[in-house]
């Protein structure tokens, strides 16, 4: 009798996998359907938003493939205005879904090349197809925050935005000033000042342009109050009592440290070290930005620059505490590693050096708050805060 070997049957619907693939629009949604390589997908239109009409078009897709209930939906789609919603809500019905960097996604690189939604759709599904075969740099995966981080950001970027729109009215207001011939002495004081400010001629300003620039005041008033509230919100949030590698445990040793403000404590927690999880200094530098991009081809060889493709609000406020390190920490390693390298340059040479001392840095912080050792030769105290500038 022969003996023939045999393996455990294996159930199909393990192996069946729909994929499908979403072009996010401001009316309409189309999607993509597909099962594998060299099939035609099959493609719908939804309105935006319209969840009931996805998950519909999903079971009438494992229909149409003659696929199971059990059997697998992989999604994804462009990080984009949408934000991660869509995201928590394709989870919560059971669909894998990725959110992926739109400018890491291959495309032809010919000077004029077809462009539509479908075609779109078509290169989403092929390049998600990879990547669930296990192709891991087919494109770039968006980090999804938890919602109580995604939330817990809204104060820091809105005094940001707050900052910047105080700049923007100051600068009008010193422009509509200085084509009469007036300069601005005192913020506090300029509203009385409106009343007595004489032009060359010793005649008053006009009095379109006082009511204008009383307008302006009004928003800069409001926009004081804003931000004064927004930083006894960070201070109080500062005094609380938190547990060991928490947030507000980390923004509380950060703060320790001189050059190193609460608003800069927070960007750096909220916006990495409170929930990413780094394996090793590349991908912290990596999350930034801030790593290298070399060009090699034949005989031209050069490099061209940092990468700027990671977290913007990270890469600011480390270059502005960078900045700052060097200042108020005169006596720790890094800065006396960047008074020996670039200090004796010129200006490009030190811009050039103060992104690898923010590098650096931000690697040495990393470690200090998740509990390791501060800093070589940190000092420890309270220099001001540094402002963030909006993107």
């Amino acid at each position: 009798m022969e003996t023939v070997a045999t393996q455990g049957a294996v159930d199909s619907r393990e192996t069946e996998v729909l994929h499908m693939a979403f072009e996010l629009g401001k009316k309409k949604w189309k999607l993509g359907f597909t099962t594998g390589l060299g099939q035609k997908p099959r493609q719908r239109t939804v309105a935006a938003a319209d969840m009931a009409a996805v998950m519909m078009e999903i079971e009438r897709a494992r229909q149409r493939f003659g696929m199971s209930k059990a059997a697998r939906v992989v999604s994804c789609y462009e990080a984009g205005p949408d934000g991660f919603w869509l995201h928590r809500c394709l989870l919560t019905h059971g669909v894998e879904n990725v959110v992926v960097d739109s400018a890491s996604i291959e495309v032809n690189r010919r000077k004029r090349r077809a462009k539509s939604d479908g075609l779109d759709l078509q290169a989403l599904l092929t390049l998600l197809i990879r990547h669930t075969l296990g192709e891991r740099r087919v494109w770039s995966v968006v980090r999804i925050p938890e919602p109580e981080i995604e939330d817990a950001r809204q104060l820091h970027r809105e005094l940001a935005a707050l900052t910047e729109e105080r700049t923007r009215i100051r600068n009008r207001v010193r422009g509509l000033l200085s084509v009469q011939g007036v300069s601005v002495r005192w913020w506090r004081k300029l509203r009385e000042e409106l009343k007595t400010m004489r032009l060359w001629n010793g005649a008053t300003i006009g009095p379109h342009l006082r009511t204008r620039l009383e307008r302006d005041l009004d928003r800069l008033e409001l926009l004081e109050k804003q931000i004064r509230a927004i930083h006894e919100t960070m201070k109080a949030e500062l005094e609380q009592t938190a547990q060991l590698q928490s947030p507000t445990a980390m923004m509380q040793r950060l703060v320790e440290l001189r050059s190193i403000g609460m608003q800069g404590a927070r960007v750096m927690v909220m916006e990495m070290f409170g929930w990413r999880q780094f394996r090793n200094r590349r991908e912290v530098g990596g999350v930034m930005g801030l790593t290298p991009t070399p060009y090699q081809s034949g005989d031209s060889c050069h490099e061209q620059g940092i990468s700027k493709a990671g977290n913007v609000w990270v890469r600011r406020v480390a270059i502005q505490i960078a900045w700052g390190w060097v200042r108020y920490q005169p006596t720790s390693e890094l800065s006396k590693w960047f008074m020996m390298r670039f200090a004796g340059g010129g200006r490009r040479q030190r811009r050039v050096g103060i992104v690898a001392l923010a590098r650096k840095l931000m690697i040495t912080l990393w470690r200090y708050a998740q509990g390791g050792e501060p800093p070589t030769g940190a000092i420890f105290g309270t220099v001001g805060a540094y402002v963030l500038k909006a993107a």
